[in-house]
């Protein structure tokens, strides 16, 4: 799955990236731990080409009565998005891409003077230094006792993990290759299948992973800070960590 990612080049940086103009309101301050229900930068297609605005991460269907299903509607599984309710409209007819400068996941890691599991998270970014182009789509939804105004949000295709995320987790955004941009984006191709089984995973060696602070759990947390690489948490280092508070107290 993908829960948190960082947002965090321009939006001129991104739209010359992806080839795409600007509209709306798509000036945003950089973000590195963006979470679900918050605005994100996606690059969808209309009658003049490539547009990059803003959306609610966390589809809303067109059929739903409250926003606040959204929340629940963050991931979609490329094994059975054509079929579900809330999404077969969406990848038919609304894909798009989310960009993103890097991911969040996380492993379990056994305390051993805990009941739970602390978790530790790791940052996943291209070692070439592009953004990701996070598989989507996209629905507009009208409240029925609003004003009439629509919401446009989005969410994001997730697929088995290659072979440099496997470690960390069984699943990963899916990722649309350049070559496949323009047909992702084409309104008028209605496969989605066939567009979903023509996506490669990318090869593990594109990838970056490293250790990063827990501070990430937050999702309140903010800053550049928050890529800044850490030793990773380990079992062995956590009952370091309660022995030396222990000697502390004793003393």
């Amino acid at each position: 799955m993908c829960g948190r990612f960082v947002s965090a080049s321009s939006p001129g940086e991104i739209a010359d990236y992806f080839g795409a103009a600007m509209v709306g309101e798509t000036m945003t301050e950089p973000n590195y731990n963006v979470a679900p229900s918050v605005p994100v930068p996606v690059v969808a297609q209309s009658e003049d080409g490539r547009r990059l605005d803003l959306m609610r991460w966390g589809l809303v269907p067109f059929w739903a009565k409250s926003v606040s299903i959204g929340n629940k509607m963050i991931n979609a599984r490329v094994e059975t998005v054509t079929e579900k309710s809330a999404f077969r409209n969406a990848i038919k007819k609304h894909r798009c891409i989310i960009p993103a400068d890097a991911f969040y996941e996380w492993t379990a890691v056994t305390d051993p003077n805990a009941k739970k599991p602390r978790k530790q998270p790791w940052c996943i970014q291209r070692n070439d230094g592009a953004p990701f182009a996070f598989a989507a789509m996209f629905e507009s939804w009208r409240d029925p006792d609003g004003d009439g105004s629509r919401l446009q949000s989005c969410a994001i295709l997730t697929g088995p993990a290659n072979a440099a995320m496997e470690p960390i987790h069984d699943r990963m955004p899916i990722m649309v290759p350049p070559d496949m941009w323009d047909a992702w984006l084409d309104p008028t191709d209605t496969d989605a299948a066939a567009l979903l089984a023509a996506i490669t995973a990318p090869p593990a060696e594109l990838f970056d992973i490293y250790a990063v602070s827990t501070a990430v759990n937050n999702s309140r947390s903010s800053g550049v800070q928050l890529l800044e690489p850490v030793a990773p948490m380990t079992t062995e280092s956590l009952a370091a960590e309660a022995g030396a508070a222990g000697e502390g107290r004793l003393l």
